[in-house]
């Protein structure tokens, strides 16, 4: 009985103190940040002064010489660069319109061909020879992205560029086997009566899904 009376004693005796500086210790009683307590934080940041600025270039060396191929083989159409995929892929907004930007909205493409009414035609990947699992599981996710989509993904490799004539067979068959076709002009009508319909790209939606949902249509007044 005594020895487990002296255990005690030595328990209280070397507990107390502890106990006594955990309570004193500094940050002690203080609540954890909460997420939105984070988001005042970051949104007190100035924009320009915490991130300083400084332009660089588009694009890559094996880049700009990929954009030169296409110009030089495709006359009259659109050749841009860097785009992503939410300025010209629509997707329904059953799920989380941010869950899909952060899975492969917010990715771009190397470069893309469009007719004169901005009509994508066929993007341009260009992979390095040796690539990293993690990019090659991006690739193939964009790539799934743009063929569920039915647009057509041409794939180039770093040091291997396909001369301009082959681009041209490959996007122009018609004008490689002798028959002359050019990119038509935007408002040009199909078979020279009905003017296609020039869509608009889809909508930056960058932020409204975190504003919740979106507001119904209003009804027209009578």
């Amino acid at each position: 009985m005594d020895t487990l009376l002296w255990l005690l004693l030595a328990g209280v005796a070397v507990g107390g103190p502890a106990a006594w500086w955990w309570q004193r210790r500094p940050g002690a009683g203080k609540k954890p940040a909460t997420a939105r307590g984070k988001q005042r934080v970051n949104e007190a940041r100035d924009t320009v002064a915490d991130w300083p600025p400084s332009a660089t270039r588009v694009f890559t060396a094996t880049e700009r010489q990929a954009h030169a191929v296409l110009t030089a083989a495709l006359p009259g159409y659109l050749v841009l660069g860097q785009v992503p995929l939410s300025r010209f892929i629509r997707v329904p907004t059953r799920y989380s319109y941010g869950e899909w930007l952060g899975r492969v909205g917010q990715l771009s493409v190397d470069l893309m061909v469009c007719d004169a009414a901005s009509e994508v035609l066929a993007v341009v990947e260009i992979r390095a020879a040796q690539e990293s699992p993690r990019s090659q599981q991006r690739h193939r996710r964009v790539t799934r992205v743009l063929e569920a989509a039915g647009i057509r993904v041409l794939v180039w490799t770093e040091g291997e560029l396909p001369s301009a004539q082959s681009v041209r067979a490959a996007l122009l068959p018609r004008e490689a086997s002798g028959e002359r076709t050019s990119a038509p002009a935007a408002g040009a009508g199909k078979a020279g009566t009905e003017e296609p319909v020039l869509r608009d790209p889809p909508p930056t939606t960058w932020y409204s899904d975190l504003d919740g949902p979106p507001a119904p249509p209003e009804l027209p007044r009578k």
